[in-house]
């Protein structure tokens, strides 16, 4: 991992990092984020680059080093860009809705699935005809928006035989052969 956590993060324009306390905060156009370091991480800031230090090349030294800079790039990207997941309701009578944080899906159950989102994570359904539903999950937190999709995911994951399930979009389904007659 030291090699990760070698590398500079380029801090893009309007991004502002703080730290006090072994809390990194990170504050952009679309958020902002906080993140708690082990006591013996550093980082400099210097004209629009951050860098993470350690201080020894122990092994738990070296593992934190390349999980911090990840993190923090994963932030810093967030709040600049944000975060964008959607999933693809594969299945003759799957829908998808919302009411503002409110998801409703039908999955072939006999009740409908109502998840309430977080605050942090927008959502927004796109529903074509002869298409696939389509639920798209927007976020400037990388770990939130990918476990909503997750949790979403969970409730019917796609089957082998005929795909039928609820997947990434780009996701693609290793598919067995059925029964031979």
């Amino acid at each position: 991992m030291s090699r990760i956590g070698k590398s500079p993060i380029t801090l893009p324009q309007g991004v502002e990092v703080k730290v006090n306390d072994n809390v990194v905060t990170v504050k952009g156009k679309l958020g902002e984020l906080n993140q708690k370091l082990t006591s013996d991480i550093t980082l400099k800031i210097e004209d629009g680059t951050l860098t993470v230090e350690r201080p020894s090349d122990s092994k738990e030294h070296k593992a934190a080093h390349g999980l911090y800079r990840a993190l923090i790039s994963n932030m810093v990207e967030g709040v600049s860009k944000g975060y964008t997941k959607e999933l693809e309701l594969v299945g003759v009578g799957y829908r998808a809705s919302n009411q503002g944080q409110k998801l409703d899906l039908a999955l072939g159950f006999s009740h409908n699935i109502v998840l309430e989102l977080a605050p942090e994570v927008k959502v927004e359904t796109i529903s074509e005809k002869g298409k696939n539903p389509i639920v798209k999950l927007t976020s400037h937190d990388k770990q939130l928006v990918g476990q909503v999709a997750a949790k979403i995911r969970s409730f019917r994951k796609p089957e082998p035989y005929k795909g039928k399930g609820v997947k990434f979009v780009g996701e693609v389904i290793r598919r067995k052969a059925g029964k031979s007659a």
